[in-house]
């Protein structure tokens, strides 16, 4: 869903007067998110179960008791992913709010984005290379970047995340401009999947037994975990806290400096605004009193990380067409970017060099409601440039 080429935000202009020529409102961070990216990851989710077969879900192994009998009322479904996401090329330019009273004008900029997310879960293998993915995830939606106002509300630099899931979920996400910038790699708290009496997260729900990997007759996909703990894609520790495959991803990596952000539906203060939109089958009644799947919050943490990759560079003679080069640190099964080189002179033997590029990792918890639990919804991923990135002249200094 990119941005037109001919289109631009900006006020209209009803003179006919020569336009200002303004440069389009910043991005901050976003500048950042362009272009496409590609990455794995791992996805949870608690999903109601209404029944035994044919009305609810299937099992190769029974489950006791019998759905829809608590603790059989809810299915935990493990996906490995590929996740893909596309924001535009351009930004929308010049966006405006306009202030009342004693508030000025503001102007917005942002950029639109597209995922789609595929499970890759392989029960053959225990490992993400399903033959024939399956889509789990589809989002379109706007990263936009808010300028402070010191009046009406009074509140710094902020970012916002509006998107649009296929459910029937809509979310309105902010924080105030990234919390962190730091040198070197991101530290990543873990997170829990633990399900918790609604409205008191620090009362947890006991009894869930699909949360124990050994177990291989819960309601949970898949039941039998035991090549997904041979291969180390899916073991306690990652059912335990699913940001460990965050951790993993980019352990032994050169990442010099990484940029954090963490927007929420209900974000601290002293921001405040966002929040999330139910269509009437999620909600079950009016109020929400008794839903099949009520999203009241979600909140996700971002990791921007700069990393320096070491690539081999062949011998080479100026006009040859330009090499594609995987890091020499490229790990099977793991995001990595591709370099496009074109040395400006001969090589003539093999030599290393290093080259930037940027990974994003993200967490996101989606809070969903049903049977008076509150389920988290954890979704983790690392994402690469899916383009090949000029390595620019300056590294050949």
């Amino acid at each position: 869903m990119d941005i037109p080429v001919d289109f631009h935000y900006d006020e209209v202009n009803f003179y006919d007067e020569q336009e200002s020529g303004e440069p389009p409102a910043p991005l901050g961070a976003l500048a950042y998110l362009k272009g496409s990216f590609d990455g794995t990851g791992l996805n949870t989710i608690f999903r109601p179960n209404c029944g035994p077969p044919p009305l609810g879900t299937k099992f190769h192994r029974p489950v006791s008791p019998v759905p829809p009998t608590f603790p059989s009322d809810n299915v935990l479904e493990l996906n490995l992913t590929a996740d893909h996401i596309t924001f535009s090329s351009r930004s929308l330019g010049r966006v405006p709010n306009r202030g009342f009273g004693s508030q000025n004008d503001i102007t917005l900029n942002g950029v639109s984005y597209v995922q789609h997310v595929n499970d890759m879960t392989n029960v053959k293998t225990g490992l993400g290379n399903k033959p024939k993915p399956t889509g789990i995830h589809f989002e379109t939606g706007l990263w936009m970047n808010i300028p402070a106002t010191n009046v009406n509300p009074v509140l710094n630099e902020s970012l916002t995340r509006m998107g649009s899931i296929p459910h029937g979920t809509t979310i309105n996400a902010q924080c105030l401009f990234p919390t962190s910038t730091q040198d070197g790699p991101p530290n990543i708290l873990p997170v829990s999947i633990k399900p918790f009496a609604e409205g008191n997260i620090h009362e947890k729900v006991h009894g869930i037994h699909s949360l124990h990997v050994d177990k291989k007759n819960t309601p949970r996909l898949p039941q039998d975990l035991t090549k997904f703990i041979a291969t180390g894609t899916i073991n306690q520790a990652i059912l335990d806290d699913p940001n460990t495959v965050l951790r993993t991803a980019i352990e032994g990596l050169n990442i010099t400096e990484t940029i954090t952000f963490a927007v929420s539906t209900e974000p601290p203060a002293p921001e405040f605004g966002g929040g999330t939109a139910n269509i009437a089958f999620l909600n079950g009644t009016p109020g929400a009193t008794n839903p099949n799947a009520h999203i009241n919050k979600m909140k996700a943490q971002f990791w921007i990380e700069k990393v320096q990759w070491p690539l081999e560079i062949p011998v080479y003679k100026p006009g040859q067409a330009p090499l594609q080069i995987s890091p020499k640190n490229a790990r099977s099964g793991l995001p990595t970017p591709v370099f496009q080189v074109s040395p400006p002179y001969e090589i003539t033997k093999p030599r290393t060099i290093t080259a930037p590029a940027i990974l994003i990792q993200y967490s996101q918890v989606v809070f969903m409601t049903f049977d008076q639990i509150t389920w988290p919804h954890i979704s983790v991923s690392t994402l690469a440039p899916s383009d090949p990135i000029p390595v620019p002249d300056s590294v050949w200094s």
